[in-house]
Order: structure tokens, then sequence, then C-alpha cells
């Protein structure tokens, strides 16, 4: 799961869990709404963790370059 997903299943978790008032039978919205906000953040941190240990923030690099004298005639 990427950022976008992650961020789209907060999105929708917040939409149910704060601003949905209406009510079905044997399902909370509210609930579910909690469920996809916690999915959606585990799965933003799992993508962050995944992407820096991958090559993401926090490596440096170090380049080494050799420089020859040129040689006086």
């Amino acid at each position: 799961m990427g950022i976008g997903a992650s961020l789209f299943l907060i999105a929708v978790g917040a939409v149910l869990a704060f601003a949905v008032n209406d009510t079905v039978d044997a399902v909370n919205l509210v609930t579910i709404g909690w469920i996809l906000m916690i999915v959606g953040a585990l799965g933003a941190l799992m993508s962050m963790i995944f992407w820096s240990s991958w090559g993401g923030f926090g490596r440096d690099r170090t380049t080494v370059v050799e420089r020859r004298d040129r040689e006086v005639l």
C-alpha cells in the first residue's frame, strides 16, 4: 500500500467517523471509520519505513574523486 492509498483510507475513515450521522442496521459506521483510519495510518507508517530503507531519507552517499596533478615538463 502506498502513501496515496493510505491517505485515501484515512480520509474516507475520517468522513465516516466524524461526518456521517446516518445509521445502518448491524453496521456501526463510526467504528468502520476508525478502523479505516487506523489501517491507513499503519499503511502510511509501513510505507515510510520501507521507503527509507530502500534509499529514501537518511542515507548519505560519499563520492570520492581522485585528482591527478599534471607533470611539469
